[in-house]
């Protein structure tokens, strides 16, 4: 690229461009920039005054020759001179991941990362949601006259979905969300969940019973009180628990997908989310969940056995999906796969014999691995004669409604996933999922499989991160950013 051609594309994207060597000194100039829009913001709406910000941005320039041949990590790659870039937004939350991954391209590249203002506005409710809360129609016109609002033109999933082919006379992606479409996350993050965005941590279960809430909540107060890793444990409406007492009391009217935060410093804590029964919710929290670039998220739920040697309570650790649920299809077609991930799938296994205490010859008595079968239809079983042959071709072990679905989204945004389930019926033998079985399969397995879920965050977190990030996820072509 010429230095006439990187100064139109500087130009093009933003102004006021500084280079930075260093990783925390750009991550200052970030976070100043941004703080200076919103308090821009902040005071002309408490004025009533038209008023503009800018998002910042963060360029990365690369010049042809500067590639290294020897470098190749799982993420942080770029195979192509040419200028790359991205907006950003809420320094405050991602600070620590901004962090590792620019500090990733000046070690690999040994070229600096320009920070400047971008030529993308921030839009007022993004930076002062509760203040744009409860307006009056005449509000609502001020608002539209003078500030800039969510743009959707300008908020999708094109990068994540690998719709952009690379132009040479345009910026190329730096990161896998602008920050439009991850402010468009974090507020419904905290609408349909009922916690604040800066509580969510970076190991994620997934669940579709509140009876694994319960369970959670019980064991997050004990390692509080007990001292530890955890320092807090937060739930819907933000009541914060700690060993010093309760701070704040929880909802009594839960939101849609309450979410439960066992916390740590370094934000390696775990979220428990309760999702509720459906693919439709599962793709609506993934796609969430996804801009906060978490390690993994696991499904930890209950299925239909499909196999007579299966017994109510065994598990089922998904090896491959069978897609019937539809809501991804759009985005992420069916033809393409989506493999298991090796280190949550070896986790998992070795999670669940530490549990349960079974030796390895005993582990295949409980633990069956194979595919899962996920539908839109809650009555499936009445359809049984239309899916006998996909069953049946398959292989399918299991039905459930949401775990293909969360693991196409983890393989369509990048983040590791796993599953395992835990059988609690069996239709098509006749064991129907019957009030009173139903009971005394929940006490006697529930906390069990929960324990199964927490052990195999502990392990992935004991094991490294980065080795969990795996190239199996990335593309040819990939912004660099994890």
């Amino acid at each position: 690229m010429s230095a006439a051609g990187q100064d139109r594309l500087f130009d093009q994207v933003g102004s006021g461009f500084m280079p930075f060597h260093d990783a925390e000194a750009a991550l200052d100039r970030i976070e100043a920039l941004y703080e200076e829009g919103v308090k821009r913001l902040r005071d002309a709406f408490a004025s009533r005054q038209p008023a503009e910000s800018f998002y910042p941005y963060l360029a990365f320039p690369l010049q042809r020759g500067s590639i290294p041949h020897d470098v190749k990590p799982r993420f942080g790659v770029l195979l192509e001179p040419g200028f790359y870039g991205t907006t950003l937004t809420r320094p405050s939350l991602f600070r620590s991941y901004w962090r590792a991954q620019i500090e990733n391209l000046i070690e690999c590249y040994r070229q600096p990362v320009h920070v400047g203002l971008s030529r993308r506005p921030m839009p007022l409710p993004y930076v002062m949601e509760d203040a744009v809360t409860g307006l009056t129609e005449a509000d609502l016109k001020l608002l539209q006259d003078n500030y800039a609002l969510p743009d959707l033109h300008a908020t999708d999933d094109s990068i994540a979905n690998c719709e952009i082919i690379p132009d040479p006379a345009a910026p190329r992606a730096l990161a896998l969300f602008t920050a439009e479409r991850t402010d468009y996350s974090l507020a419904r993050l905290h609408h349909y969940t009922g916690t604040a965005p800066r509580h969510f941590q970076r190991f994620i279960l997934l669940t579709n019973y509140q009876r694994y809430v319960d369970g959670f909540r019980d064991f997050a107060r004990t390692q509080i009180d007990a001292g530890g890793e955890y320092h807090a444990f937060v739930e819907p409406g933000d009541a914060v628990y700690t060993r010093d007492g309760q701070e704040g009391q929880p909802v009594d009217s839960l939101p849609q997908m309450p979410a439960y935060h066992l916390c740590r410093k370094d934000g390696d804590g775990i979220t428990l989310i309760n999702i509720g029964v459906g693919p439709s919710n599962a793709k609506t929290i993934t796609d969430h969940l996804a801009v906060l670039r978490p390690h993994c998220w696991l499904m930890v739920g209950h299925c239909a056995g499909l196999r007579r040697t299966q017994v109510l309570g065994d598990y089922v650790l998904a090896h491959g999906y069978v897609r019937d649920d539809h809501v991804l299809d759009d985005d992420l077609p069916t033809w393409v796969p989506v493999p298991p991930i090796a280190e949550v799938q070896v986790a998992l296994q070795e999670a669940m014999q530490r549990v349960t205490g079974l030796e390895d010859r005993d582990i295949k008595t409980r633990l069956r691995t194979g595919t899962v079968l996920t539908t839109d239809n809650r009555n499936w079983e009445l359809r049984l004669r239309a899916l006998f042959t996909q069953i049946n071709m398959s292989r399918s072990i299991a039905v459930d409604m949401e775990s293909a679905t969360i693991a196409a989204n983890g393989f369509r945004f990048r983040v590791p996933y796993g599953t395992l389930l835990c059988v609690s019926d069996k239709p098509l033998h006749g064991e129907l999922k019957l009030r009173g079985m139903a009971n005394a399969f929940y006490r006697e397995r529930v906390s069990q499989h929960l324990m199964v879920g927490i052990e195999t965050m502990r392990l992935l977190r004991e094991r490294g991160v980065d080795s969990l990030h795996s190239r199996k996820l990335r593309g040819f072509d990939e912004p660099a950013f994890r």
